[in-house]
């Protein structure tokens, strides 16, 4: 089979299409016949190094949606020939074929395509480990997402309107804007303008560039408000004050970090929306296997809208 693989680290340039051995699925395990695979800013960051060592070479990617090719011993719910998507990747997803834990491969609603599937894993249990793991956030809270036009944030808008919360998005473009509001949100903003977030408050706040944006998020907090860290490129400077006056928290996350048991109750509570269509994920680019660096280059672009998705 082919895949992306990186014999070291670096920039997308070290990305190259390699012909390896088709993997077999061992106890608890699926061969996923691949036909998308979403790509994530974290793809890039353990591409880079920033992730700390992998064993090299590497191939990258952690949402492949596809058919079942093979199962291992003891898989008894999934059956070859079914269309999934999956959250926990044995071998890495920017291939034509991957494996993953049949704990954590779940059936695609008939609904989704393909690449809408390959959106599913990392945007919207991200989505749902900030907003309810991590910012216990309640109806009725205001919410801002900060950066709501890309995969990420579009998962969080939809999610959060879909349980009672009063959401703004902000995205850099007109474009942007008005997607947000097509998929949750209430009001849209324009995070280029000076003094955007005058005159706002709110409960949460989920942060997709830190490094910009954290100093001016925890002034627009209310008391006991919270920001959740979902994305970040470098260092900021802070005034802790505006956390004591509020008592306010600043709340990391990754996904790395959720217990596979909690992870397949994310995904349980994912499925119910994403089978009645309350989560519907947007594909904004698709580019083909060969094309992986093209995608990772793009899915660091600022002004994106939906998720970029390679097609196997």
């Amino acid at each position: 089979m082919q895949a992306i693989r990186f014999h070291q680290f670096g920039g997308p340039e070290v990305l190259q299409l390699d012909t390896v051995d088709d993997p077999m699925p061992g106890p608890g395990e699926v061969l996923i016949a691949v036909k998308a695979s979403g790509v994530n800013p974290v793809d890039t960051y353990i591409r880079s190094g920033t992730y700390g060592p992998r064993p090299l070479p590497f191939t990258p990617g952690l949402d492949p949606a596809g058919v079942i090719e093979a199962v291992g011993e003891g898989v008894t719910a999934l059956f070859v020939g079914q269309r999934v998507y999956a959250a926990g990747v044995k071998t890495g997803a920017y291939a034509e074929k991957c494996l993953a834990e049949a704990a954590l491969t779940f059936p695609l609603p008939n609904s989704l395509s393909f690449e809408q599937a390959a959106g599913i894993n990392v945007p919207y249990a991200t989505a749902y480990r900030a907003l309810i793991g991590r910012a216990q956030t309640r109806a009725g809270e205001r919410v801002l997402v900060h950066g709501a036009s890309g995969g990420v944030g579009i998962a969080t808008c939809q999610l959060a309107r879909s349980l009672g919360m009063q959401v703004t998005g902000t995205a850099s473009t007109a474009e942007g804007r008005e997607l947000i509001l097509r998929e949750g949100a209430h009001t849209a903003l324009d995070h280029t303008q000076e003094g955007y977030l005058e005159n706002q408050s709110f409960d949460v706040i989920l942060e997709m560039l830190a490094n910009v944006n954290l100093a001016r998020d925890l002034t627009a907090l209310n008391r006991f408000g919270r920001v959740v860290v979902i994305g970040n490129r470098g260092s900021i400077e802070i005034n802790p004050r505006e956390t004591m006056s509020r008592d306010a928290a600043i709340l990391g996350m990754t996904l790395f970090n959720v217990p596979p048991d909690e992870l397949a109750g994310i995904h349980a509570a994912l499925y119910a929306g994403l089978e009645n269509g309350t989560l519907r994920p947007v594909v904004g680019s698709t580019f083909p296997l060969t094309e992986a660096a093209a995608a990772q280059v793009a899915v660091m672009q600022p002004g994106k809208l939906g998720k970029v998705v390679l097609v196997v």
